[in-house]
């Protein structure tokens, strides 16, 4: 039997739990392409440089051929492409007229205003597990903190919270690429009724909001306008779905790999119990060290690129290891210790260029208050099981289930 692909050990589950060593040898080739595989680009500076070239598309479209490494795509909606998915123009319209929705020039302090309100889900939800003894940190923590948030931030009424949560369990379930391998699957059966409900109750929420606009996301999305003009309906829900699904996963991921990491390294956790404004520097760190999006797969050069002596053609398909880069010892000190002290934390983990992520300012600021509440009212944190189970998705890493036993929660 011949011996796994490099890339397909990366990819492979058994190394979810530690990708990092298959990282290392993969920045031992910094454009590694592996035949009728992509091309795999592991540097820091490489990467960050093919991020701001317009030679790379994020339009499937431009691919010459589907490779047979290729990972599916992290939305799965059924919708239109997401502008995360466009080249400019087009993507320059969207991310324009969203962007105007979601903060500056149009709403500078929409996020930073939502401080307390994102500081009384996170007590609520800690209240509520007052008298465990043992928590599974994702569903009884960070999963249900930012679908709360985006259903607040969209303008979901808190009545149909439940219903919203509901659809979207399956939806986020359903993006775990081995069940996404068959579409007849009950998972993607019950993923693919839950886009449908959901797809349905948002554009009842959009016609609402054409006709009554309010002080909500959703509001902005249906009557803004960029010089190309408004969004279509179909382009609102696309924008929304995108939100909704690739901001709470890498939330979700962000705020587990942070806290599982915290508890790996203690004196860090002391710390931001009684230095609270160390989260920033943590949140930070994290990005580096154990990003929620690990690899960037949807990536299509659309001119020939000449990169460390390899010509890559026009229309191969480019994958850029984000988490390699971020451990790259040519950019960083050694670069796999914990270190939020470090002078210099200037990681890929929300990517650069046109395409950086969209909701970075949102996940940010949920995960320093996440992780700041966590350090300071759980009593004598200790994990229970390390590693922790994790989810298939090798893109966006993070634990299935984070169990956490306690003494208590402090008031």
């Amino acid at each position: 039997m011949s011996h796994p692909s490099l890339l397909r050990r990366i990819t492979d589950f058994s190394h979810r739990a530690d990708p990092y060593p298959l990282y290392e040898e993969l920045r031992r080739t910094p454009v590694l392409h592996e035949e009728g595989g992509p091309y795999v680009i592991s540097s820091y500076y490489d990467i960050l440089g093919l991020l701001h070239d317009p030679r790379i598309s994020s339009d499937a479209t431009n691919l010459t051929a589907p490779d047979e490494d290729e990972l599916p795509d992290s939305e799965g909606t059924g919708l239109p492409p997401s502008f995360i998915r466009l080249d400019p123009p087009e993507h320059d319209r969207l991310r324009k007229i969203a962007n105007g929705s979601f903060g500056p020039p149009h709403r500078p302090h929409r996020i930073d205003s939502m401080r307390g309100e994102l500081g009384r889900i996170v007590g609520e939800l800690l209240d509520g597990l007052t008298d465990a003894r043992q928590i599974d940190l994702v569903d009884q923590f960070a999963y249900p903190f930012p679908v709360t948030v985006i259903c607040r931030l969209l303008g979901v009424p808190r009545e149909d919270e439940p219903r919203f949560r509901a659809w979207v369990d399956p939806i986020v379930t359903g993006l775990d690429p081995d069940s996404r391998n068959d579409p007849e699957a009950p998972v993607q059966r019950a993923a693919q009724e839950a886009r449908m409900q959901l797809g349905m109750y948002l554009a009842g929420l959009v016609e609402q909001r054409k006709k009554e606009p309010r002080d909500d996301m959703l509001s902005d999305l249906t009557t803004g306008h960029g010089p190309g003009g408004a969004m279509s309906v179909m382009e609102v829900l696309s924008t929304a779905v995108l939100l909704l699904i690739a901001g709470h996963e890498t939330t979700v991921n962000l705020i587990t790999n942070g806290m599982l990491t915290l508890l790996r390294h203690p004196q860090y956790l002391e710390r931001l119990r009684e230095e609270p404004g160390l989260a920033v520097d943590i949140v930070e760190e994290l990005l580096r060290y154990e990003p929620p999006v690990q690899l960037v797969p949807s990536r299509t050069c659309v001119a020939d690129i000449e990169l460390r002596g390899v010509t890559i053609p026009k229309g191969s398909r480019i994958w850029l290891a984000l988490a390699a880069g971020n451990r790259d010892p040519e950019r960083f000190e050694d670069p796999d210790r914990f270190d939020p002290d470090r002078g210099d934390i200037q990681h890929l983990g929300f990517g650069s260029g046109i395409h950086v992520c969209f909701g970075a300012p949102l996940a940010r600021l949920e995960t320093q208050i996440a992780l700041v509440e966590l350090a300071r009212r759980l009593d004598n944190p200790r994990l229970v099981e390390d590693p922790p189970p994790y989810r298939e998705n090798a893109v966006l890493r993070g634990p299935r289930h984070l169990d956490i036993a306690i003494d208590g929660v402090r008031p």
